[in-house]
């Protein structure tokens, strides 16, 4: 097999190669309609083209082939820099960017018909192919410095070497020698692009999943405070307006001498005063966590008969009033799927601080855990709370019996 064979079948190689990333970058975009991707498989795709233009030169010796070579070159490095820009500075197009391509076909068309010096006309577009593509070096090293992404940095580097890689061409290609050369290193050039930019393309990904992840807990935790601001409202009016109502009328029909009627009044009455206690119970206002806690076993012992205990050591640390709200709500929620689930006969309450982190425990010795897992409503709203302060939860069986909730809530999960 001659040389040019050779020559032909690694220039044929390496076209496979950018027609392949041009697909993938193509599928990425009908898939994100992300701009950078559209200019990637466009420069990929002309790169090709590139390759064929050569490859037809090097078979017909024809001018022409050559300056649809130099041309084509100019504009894959062009759009290759315009890619890096998107994608780094996220910089919309403009019709006026339209003028830069015209640059490397004007002057690719000088130095092959107007200079028809070779090594002149070699050594300027090369130059011209060395800075833009260094300038692209330079781009992705800017956003390395910015985000510190390894892809980034792999682009920076072989976008660099690439660009000094291009200075050869008058030096070691005149008129098509040593093209064995210069495929095999723009081989490696192309698979280190397509690493470091699926490496920087992820990145991208997981950091846009944090800052989504980050948004949505900020999210859950205006919730929760909106849910009590509008608790605490309603309880107040229920409190202030209908419990003073019902007050007046019971204490009318008292005077009356209607005894049945005032009895029934009052039955609404304390319904009332406990529907405004579980939606917020003003203890928790005004003593604090641990007497809202006990009162809240004592009212579930008085209205289920479930034996309710609570065990709470004196905190080591002041509770922030988001922590408070949140231990709160718990205990409140795992008593009432004891009350609704457990068949218990008694529950357990206790809470400590142990190493700035709040451990509470709430557990029953009722039937366990059933063969459905299906988690309730209550269980996810445990776990949403908790998880918005930054807190896990744990879900199981103490040694084979009952059920257990375990919170745990390091100290300024609220901040």
């Amino acid at each position: 097999m001659n040389l040019l064979a050779v020559e032909l079948s690694a220039l044929g190689f390496q076209a496979v190669i950018t027609i392949l990333l041009a697909a993938v970058s193509y599928r990425l975009w009908t898939q994100t309609h992300r701009p950078y991707f559209a200019s990637w498989a466009g420069a990929w795709a002309l790169y090709a083209v590139r390759l064929a233009a050569i490859s037809v030169f090097l078979v017909t010796r024809d001018d022409w082939w050559l300056f649809a070579h130099q041309a084509v070159t100019g504009l894959t490095a062009l759009l290759l820099l315009w890619a890096a820009i998107q994608f780094s500075l996220n910089r919309p197009w403009h019709r006026r960017y339209l003028w830069l391509a015209v640059l490397p076909v004007v002057w690719g068309a000088i130095a092959i018909f107007a200079i028809r010096d070779f090594v002149v006309g070699g050594i300027t577009a090369a130059a011209l192919l060395s800075a833009v593509t260094l300038w692209t070096g330079v781009v992705f090293f800017r956003y390395w410095r910015r985000t510190r992404s390894a892809g980034a940095g792999v682009l920076s580097l072989t976008f660099t070497l690439w660009g000094l890689h291009h200075l050869d061409y008058p030096l070691l290609r005149f008129l098509g020698s040593s093209v064995l050369f210069g495929v095999y290193a723009d081989v490696l050039f192309i698979v280190a692009t397509a690493v470091g930019t699926m490496f920087m393309v992820l990145s991208e990904g997981r950091h846009a999943l944090a800052a989504r992840a980050t948004q949505l807990e900020q999210l859950t935790r205006l919730l929760l405070r909106a849910q009590e601001d509008e608790r605490r409202r309603i309880a107040r009016e229920l409190h202030d307006e209908a419990g003073q109502v019902l007050t007046a009328v019971k204490i009318e029909l008292d005077l009356e001498g209607r005894s049945e009627a005032s009895e029934m009044v009052g039955r609404a009455l304390a319904q009332v005063r406990d529907l405004s206690n579980l939606l917020r119970p003003t203890v928790l206002d005004d003593l604090g966590l641990i007497p809202a806690l006990r009162g809240l076993c004592e009212d579930f012992t008085r209205r289920t008969h479930i034996d309710a205990a609570l065990e709470a050591e004196d905190p080591t640390r002041p509770f922030s009033p988001e922590e408070e709200v949140v231990i709160y709500r718990v205990v409140q929620e795992a008593l009432t799927n004891v009350a609704r689930h457990a068949e218990a006969t008694a529950a357990r309450v206790r809470l400590a601080t142990e190493h700035e982190t709040t451990r509470l425990i709430v557990e029953d010795n009722g039937r366990g855990l059933s063969g459905d897992l299906t988690p309730h409503l209550g269980l996810l709203g445990i776990r949403e709370r908790v998880t918005a302060l930054g807190g896990s939860v744990n879900i199981g069986a103490p040694r084979g019996a009952g059920f257990r909730i375990e919170a745990l809530i390091p100290a300024g999960g609220a901040a």
